[in-house]
């Protein structure tokens, strides 16, 4: 149960109004409980989105985008991560194979060595913070200088995404299927 209330346009201020016609616009509706406790903020709510939307107007493929962004979700045992990005993967051109890989990455041949390389890189940053230089030459290989900064800010960003939602214990909504239902 989250520890903070989840903040409905009926419950908000007047004048926090268009952040909510901002999030009814910009994401799926009905609004997801990461963003309605996140509500409880406004000013950092709305920052919040603008700098999520940065990195999904960025150079790098989306598909290799969502790659990391799965592998952030389960290198973390987020839930809340893996069932909201799973839709974004197949979007981005994943397939339910994939989706069910995602943990097994390493010894799967549904991923090829770009993408491998980017989900170590994930993978790394997220259990260890620093990687190696061998991961980074390896992701670096496939990718522009800009895109590995893109890529890094991306698996910073949603390694914090996980962070925020594990702090504020925000539940998956009942529409979501639980990708880890024993834990």
């Amino acid at each position: 149960m989250t520890r903070v209330p989840y903040l409905r346009r009926e419950d908000a201020k007047e004048s926090h109004k268009p952040l909510y016609d901002r999030l009814e616009a910009e994401r799926k509706v009905p609004t997801a409980n990461i963003f309605l406790a996140l509500a409880n903020a406004p000013a950092q709510l709305d920052a919040f989105l603008t700098y999520a939307n940065s990195l999904r107007a960025a150079d790098l493929s989306p598909k290799l985008r969502e790659l990391a962004i799965l592998t952030v979700g389960h290198a973390t045992r987020s839930s809340y991560e893996v069932a909201h990005h799973q839709s974004h993967g197949l979007k981005a051109g994943l397939t339910q194979e994939q989706l069910a890989a995602v943990a097994d990455f390493e010894s799967s041949h549904l991923f090829d060595s770009t993408e491998k390389a980017i989900m170590r890189l994930a993978k790394e940053s997220t259990l260890q913070v620093e990687v190696s230089q061998e991961t980074w030459r390896a992701a670096a290989a496939h990718l522009t200088d800009r895109q590995m900064v893109e890529l890094s800010l991306s698996i910073a960003w949603y390694n914090s995404g996980v962070r925020i939602m594990g702090l504020l214990d925000i539940d998956l909504e009942d529409n979501y299927p639980n990708p880890f239902p024993n834990s």
